[in-house]
């Protein structure tokens, strides 16, 4: 109870702040969720901004803002799997006017699993090792791009099966190889359609070495959405797709044990739990 009321405090505190500072007569801020796990997804909404861009970062990474309405902004941003537990701030800024917010990281304990791979995926040659790491980059480049909003409304399970391997899972492969799960495994049969969670456009449609057939959306605001191990790809480079279009099927493509999505999400190029997209209301 106690914590909570230092919550609420802090954050009356910071709404108050950005009254005195910015001269808003209905300024309202609302980060949801205020507490997350590590991994998760949280959105920020500001109110009462009229036609200025806020500008905010947690931790040193931008959130990218578009409008959600008139005199609204929001914001999608994530605690990525390196940042510790504790109470953090977003740094939120506005006519050059700056305050902090504060976001509660819960403790997050990961589960370990072990599997057995094809060795070939595992131990790579030097020309295999080599692929990788240029697709890695290539990869690396795309999410550090943030477009304009493409998402429309609240992101939606691509498969709608049982998920497995979860996010964050330390997973020992053959042994010897140590591998943190940036994704989310959902379970799926050889050719199950694989629809968009959002709205976007393709930046990415072709097979990687890890990933098999892939697929990447960008929904703006630097918010992507990764689908991996496809047995085919149903789009193009550059087609724009909705919410629920068929983008691919179900496969065991790249380095993958059997037929199951692999489901990620980039935030400004930080990988956030897919799981977590889902609750927020946008």
């Amino acid at each position: 109870m106690e914590q909570f009321k230092r919550a609420a405090f802090s954050i009356l505190l910071t709404i108050t702040l950005l009254l005195f500072h910015f001269h808003a007569h209905a300024l309202q801020v609302d980060v949801e969720p205020s507490e997350i796990s590590i991994g998760d997804a949280f959105v920020i909404k500001i109110n009462g901004v009229e036609t200025v861009m806020p500008e905010a970062s947690l931790n040193g990474a931008a959130l990218h803002f578009g409008k959600c309405g008139d005199g609204c902004f929001m914001a999608i941003g994530t605690a990525g799997l390196k940042t510790p537990p504790g109470v953090h701030s977003i740094r939120l800024e506005i006519r050059g006017k700056a305050t902090e917010i504060p976001l509660t990281v819960k403790h997050t304990a990961f589960p370990e699993i072990k599997l057995t791979l094809d060795a070939k995926k595992v131990f790579l040659s030097p020309e295999d090792l080599k692929r990788a790491e240029i697709e890695r980059e290539k990869l690396k480049a795309i999410f550090q791009a943030a477009s304009g909003k493409h998402w429309d409304g609240n992101f939606i399970t691509p498969l709608k099966n049982e998920f497995s391997t979860g996010f964050g899972v330390k997973r020992i492969i053959n042994k010897e190889k140590i591998s943190i799960h940036e994704g989310l495994d959902i379970r799926g049969k050889e050719g199950e359609e694989i629809t968009a969670s959002n709205s976007g456009k393709v930046v990415l449609a072709e097979e990687l070495f890890f990933g098999g057939n892939t697929v990447v959306i960008d929904h703006g605001l630097g918010i992507y959405t990764v689908y991996m191990h496809l047995s085919e790809i149903k789009v193009s480079l550059n087609s724009i797709v909705s919410k629920g279009d068929v983008i691919g099927l179900v496969g065991a493509t790249g380095r993958a044990s059997g037929p199951h999505l692999h489901f990620g999400v980039k935030i400004g190029g930080i990988s956030a739990n897919p799981a977590s997209i889902f609750n927020l209301k946008l």
